[in-house]
């Protein structure tokens, strides 16, 4: 690869920009204030609700990347001979590294350890030697890759619980706004034998099912209207207001004895989602992360239940 570095006038650039991509086929083209960290640099943004006091810089720095070291200087050679181009200063024209920008992507996500022996792991890494329980998920559009605190939470007291109990007892598991079905397929992964996972987000359906498919389990997954009956864990990893809205619904999944698990609350919500809750279940800080914390009922009651 080639880049072409230009520096334009703020009457150019457009007409520069568009000429690159369209005529002169560019691979890309991006545009930075030619001032940028300096005393001079300019900001093109204005107070919220008015419009930006400029539309461009004074001067601005285009860098264009070719295929070719011919391709490159052909656009510098045309360019610089346009009548509408007086001003325009050619700054380099140099040979740039070609990057391998999924290799690149792919080194950002590491394994992630749940606990000493429940990972989850990415397709293109192998698996750590220790680990004994693995779920392979990459990222992608749906939320849910092991990194965030909150889904670490929930992974690790899914396999707290299923360490304490016995693998032939019948389990049945609500992942609600399931996102990449990770919990639900730990939950799998685990011993459940009768999992689903709804989520509002069609797309979020579709990935569930296939990231079931590709680690064995068998997850039944759908919106959330296709939940029904009681759960013996209802699992909700969303965010403090959603949960806030549907307390009587989540706690009335639960089977009597069972446990509901919610995440998605900062530690300074904590107290909202107790007072959301008690009129179905006692909630209680299980666990905290990074500011996030895990709350978890045991035994959550519709109020039928509990009149």
């Amino acid at each position: 690869m080639h880049e072409l570095v230009l520096r334009a006038a703020a009457g150019q650039v457009q007409a520069l920009s568009d000429a690159l991509m369209d005529e002169l086929a560019a691979v890309s083209v991006s545009v930075e204030d030619a001032d940028v960290d300096s005393d001079a640099e300019e900001p093109l943004f204005g107070e919220p609700g008015l419009p930006a006091p400029r539309q461009a810089w004074r001067q601005s720095t285009l860098r264009a990347l070719f295929d070719s070291e011919a391709a490159a200087t052909e656009a510098a050679t045309l360019l610089l001979a346009q009548d509408w181009a007086h001003g325009l200063r050619l700054e380099s024209l140099r040979a740039v590294p070609d990057t391998d920008w999924v290799r690149l992507t792919q080194s950002q996500f590491a394994p992630v350890e749940i606990t000493p022996s429940f990972w989850i792991v990415p397709s293109w890494h192998a698996t750590p030697a220790q680990a004994e329980t693995v779920i392979r998920l990459d990222p992608g559009l749906a939320f849910g890759t092991g990194t965030h605190p909150t889904t670490r939470m929930c992974l690790r007291w899914i396999a707290l619980e299923a360490s304490q109990r016995p693998r032939s007892q019948r389990l049945r598991v609500l992942d609600y706004g399931c996102g990449s079905g990770i919990l639900a397929i730990a939950a799998a992964l685990h011993g459940a034998n009768d999992v689903e996972a709804v989520d509002i987000d069609p797309t979020s359906v579709e990935t569930s099912r296939a990231n079931a498919a590709i680690n064995g389990v068998t997850i039944a997954c759908g919106l959330p209207d296709t939940a029904h009956g009681r759960y013996d864990w209802v699992l909700a990893n969303i965010l403090a207001k959603p949960l806030t809205l549907l307390a009587p619904l989540l706690a009335g999944r639960v089977a009597p004895g069972g446990s509901l698990v919610l995440a998605g609350i900062l530690e300074r919500q904590v107290d909202e989602l107790r007072a959301a809750y008690a009129p179905f279940a006692a909630l209680a800080v299980a666990d905290c992360d990074e500011g996030w914390a895990l709350m978890v009922a045991t035994g959550a009651a519709t109020p039928q239940d509990r009149a």
